[in-house]
């Protein structure tokens, strides 16, 4: 019987669904999940291993106009893993219009040529109709290997996307070992599911400001205890993460605790600490240290 394996890229707009989608190929989760635009900012592999086929999710950054070198770094990310891989997922958001956006993404794969499938996420949102008449849109943009509508977030039509995708993936034996779900380290996973807790409860100001670097991690006891210091770049930004008498600070890590107990199977002990580093997300070299400019990770 032949085998196939290759790397897909998914692609799309800030706030798509790329990441829901993700989880929901792979049964599990293996990226945060946000209403913030931009939640993503690694190329996050997950690889799926069915007895015919191995894939290799790449969700990456939301493709966006940056404001800030973070953002043109993320960029960057996304970029390479188009690049790099053999089959292109572009997920849409259907109850959003064609923007600018949009157009950025198609010129971009217009010069790679390479299979692109484009996926209509959030039909769970729309009638019949409106669906019908935005697949027909979308055709005339772009001769799409496939269009595919689905709804991530019900995991309506994900079994026929990854039958579509693997008709398009080459030849060859399994890139990783069949028990790995994912490329990043549980130390990652730590400082993700640590930043999910925060966006979710945070203003609008406080998402694009912060990271998450794993100072400490040991077990003692049957115990797993984590010490993460949380970057923010305005001191003002510090006082709203703490809350007034720690309440903010305190919400967030129970929530992690939680969350962390649950992956790990143990008691876990979580510290947080908050530091500021002004205007970090200007600075090659933070953005470096904080690991967000990680061109070899997640791509062939």
């Amino acid at each position: 019987m032949e085998y196939k394996s290759g790397f897909i890229a998914i692609v799309g707009r800030p706030n798509a669904g790329k990441s829901t989608f993700l989880n929901a190929v792979m049964k599990e989760k293996i990226a945060i999940m946000t209403d913030t635009p931009n939640t993503t900012r690694n190329n996050i592999a997950g690889i799926l291993t069915e007895k015919d086929a191995q894939f290799v999710f790449v969700d990456t950054p939301g493709i966006h106009k940056p404001q800030q070198q973070l953002g043109r770094v993320l960029n960057k990310n996304a970029y390479t893993a188009m690049e790099d891989c053999d089959v292109i997922a572009w997920i849409i958001d259907v109850t959003q219009r064609f923007g600018p956006g949009d157009e950025f993404i198609l010129n971009r794969i217009k010069t790679l040529h390479k299979p692109v499938l484009l996926l209509v996420n959030k039909i769970d949102k729309l009638s019949k109709e409106k669906i019908l008449n935005a697949l027909m849109a979308w055709q005339k943009r772009y001769d799409f290997n496939e269009i595919i509508p689905l709804s991530a977030k019900e995991k309506e039509n994900i079994g026929e996307v990854l039958e579509t995708i693997k008709q398009y993936l080459p030849d060859g034996p399994a890139l990783y070992p069949e028990e790995m779900k994912t490329d990043h380290d549980e130390n990652f996973r730590i400082c993700e599911i640590i930043r999910e807790k925060i966006l979710n409860r945070t203003e609008e100001e406080i998402p694009h400001s912060i990271a998450v670097v794993l100072e400490n991690k040991k077990i003692e006891d049957g115990k797993l205890f984590i010490n993460a210091m949380i970057i923010v770049d305005r001191n003002s930004q510090k006082g709203i993460l703490i809350g007034k008498q720690g309440s903010m600070i305190k919400e967030i890590r129970i929530a992690a605790q939680r969350e962390l107990r649950k992956m790990f199977g143990m008691p876990v002990d979580l510290e947080l600490y908050v530091r500021t580093e002004n205007n970090w997300r200007n600075k090659e070299q933070k953005i470096k240290e904080f690991g967000l400019d990680e061109l070899d990770e997640g791509t062939k």
